[in-house]
């Protein structure tokens, strides 16, 4: 045990023993794997702890103190190449440059491309009228060669379509109409002195509804159409009466 404490105590106090602490750390924790547990103490009180510690513990802290080093450099480069993991899997298809997405614009909905105003978007797509007419024209032509068939089935559904966007339009036109004599007959009114009045939308529906009236009772149809309302109507209230159980 003397022999132990002299050679640690000379190793920690000669410059040599300074240089070569780490050549012999493996020894001292050889030598001291045997030692009991009060003679460690002893020895710890000789040496002191701190040359005990540094003894112990080899070079652990320089290799430390290394490595913290290196991984600040790493750090500190941005500019360094992605360094991957080996114990994670590599992708087959990863992002090398970072891509912009595509985003669709729809110019209906978009305010880019101003507000939408039905008096002049029908000014200025007038001519489509022409182009429908004639299409409806080459539909009928084609309906008369094929009297028969799933080719007839198809221009009968077609030309009803295009029969139902003629209406619509029509109607949505008659519309335009109304509220543009709505707005000339208020200017009047304001012209003269008059306090303006705005009408409020289900005002505005039942005088559309009037005009309808008038227009069905011009061509004759305002029968028909009476009959297949009141018939709708039936139909909707006999599903809210109670089933009968017999």
């Amino acid at each position: 045990m003397p022999r132990e404490c002299s050679r640690a105590a000379a190793a920690a106090g000669s410059p040599r023993g300074a240089r070569g602490s780490g050549e012999d750390a493996g020894d001292l924790r050889k030598d001291t794997s045997n030692i009991p547990f009060e003679e460690l103490l002893e020895l710890q009180s000789q040496l002191g702890i701190k040359t005990y510690k540094q003894l112990a513990a080899g070079n652990s802290s320089k290799k430390q103190g290394s490595r913290s080093r290196v991984q600040n450099a790493c750090v500190a480069d941005k500019h360094r190449p992605l360094e991957m993991s080996a114990k994670v899997r590599v992708p087959f298809l990863r992002q090398v440059v970072p891509i912009s997405k595509k985003v669709a614009r729809d110019p209906r909905f978009d305010d880019l491309s101003g507000e939408y105003n039905p008096e002049v978007f029908d000014k200025t797509y007038e001519f489509l009228n022409d182009i429908r007419a004639k299409e409806k024209e080459l539909v009928k032509r084609q309906l008369k060669k094929h009297r028969s068939g799933p080719e007839h089935e198809k221009l009968q559904q077609l030309l009803q379509r295009m029969e139902q966007q003629e209406m619509a339009q029509q109607e949505r036109k008659r519309q335009q109409e109304l509220r543009l004599a709505l707005k000339q007959e208020q200017r009047a009114r304001a012209q003269q002195g008059h306090r303006p009045y705005f009408l409020k939308k289900s005002e505005q529906r039942q005088l559309v509804l009037a005009e309808k009236f008038k227009e069905l009772k011009r061509s004759k149809k305002l029968e028909s159409f009476l009959s297949r309302k009141r018939r709708r109507n039936a139909g909707k209230d006999r599903r809210h009466l109670p089933l009968s159980k017999e």
